[in-house]
C-alpha cells in the first residue's frame, strides 16, 4: 500500500473509532477495557489522514493550507495526549487530584490545545475546499462537526457527541478521495481520478 491509501485507511478506522467513542459515551456500547483502550486512537489516526490530505491538496491549497495543516496536526497530537490521560491516567487519582490538576496548568493546557485544534480544523478545511482536490461535502462536514468536537468542555456533551459523529462521516468521505488517488498513482493514465501532488 501506498502512502495514500495507508492515510486512506487510518481515516476510515479514525471515522470508525470516533463513531465508536461517540456510541460508549452516548451509552449505546458498554464500557469495557477494550473500549477504553481505543478511544485515544481516533485523534492518533485522525492526524494521519491529515497528512495524507494535505500532501493531496498541498500544491493548490498554498500557505494557508500550510498554517491549518500545522494547526489541525498539533490539535490532533494534543487531543490525542488528553485522551491518552483521561482514559489511562486520570482514572487513577483522586476525584480531588483531578479537581485540581484541571483547574490549574494541566485545565489551561487543555483549553489551549483545544484553542489550537479548532483554529487548526477551520483553517485547514478552508483551505482544502479552495484547493478543489477535496470533496467540498467531505471537508464541510469535517468542520461542522469538529467545531463542538473541539470544545467538549464547554458544549453539552449530546453536542459534543454528535460532532463527533458528523465528523466521522466527513473523514470517511474524504478518505474515499485518498483511497482513490492511490488508484491514479498506479494508473496515471486514468481521467477524472485526483491528480495528488506529491
Amino acid at each position: 500500500m501506498g502512502v495514500y491509501r495507508v492515510t486512506a485507511a487510518a481515516g476510515f478506522v479514525c471515522a470508525v473509532l470516533l463513531v465508536v467513542n461517540s456510541a460508549r459515551r452516548a451509552g449505546l456500547l458498554p464500557e469495557t477495557a477494550f473500549t477504553h483502550a481505543i478511544a485515544p486512537f481516533g485523534a492518533l489516526t485522525g492526524l494521519l489522514a491529515i497528512t495524507g490530505i494535505y500532501l493531496i491538496v498541498r500544491g493548490t491549497a498554498g500557505g494557508l493550507g500550510l498554517i491549518g495543516y500545522v494547526l489541525n496536526s498539533a490539535g490532533l497530537a494534543g487531543a490525542f495526549a488528553i485522551e491518552y490521560i483521561l482514559h489511562f491516567v486520570f482514572p487513577y487519582l483522586g476525584g480531588g487530584t483531578v479537581s485540581e490538576l484541571l483547574a490549574g496548568g494541566t485545565g489551561r493546557a487543555f483549553l489551549v490545545t483545544s484553542a489550537v485544534l479548532l483554529a487548526g480544523v477551520l483553517t485547514f478545511s478552508v483551505a482544502a475546499i479552495r484547493s478543489g482536490a477535496m470533496p467540498a461535502v467531505g471537508v464541510v462536514l469535517y468542520a461542522v462537526g469538529m467545531v463542538p468536537g473541539s470544545l467538549r468542555s464547554v458544549v453539552p456533551v449530546p453536542v459534543y457527541l454528535a460532532g463527533l459523529v458528523v465528523a466521522a462521516i466527513g473523514v470517511a468521505w474524504m478518505a474515499a478521495r485518498l483511497w482513490r488517488a492511490e488508484e491514479f498513482v498506479a494508473h496515471p493514465t486514468r481521467r477524472g481520478d485526483v491528480r495528488p501532488t506529491a
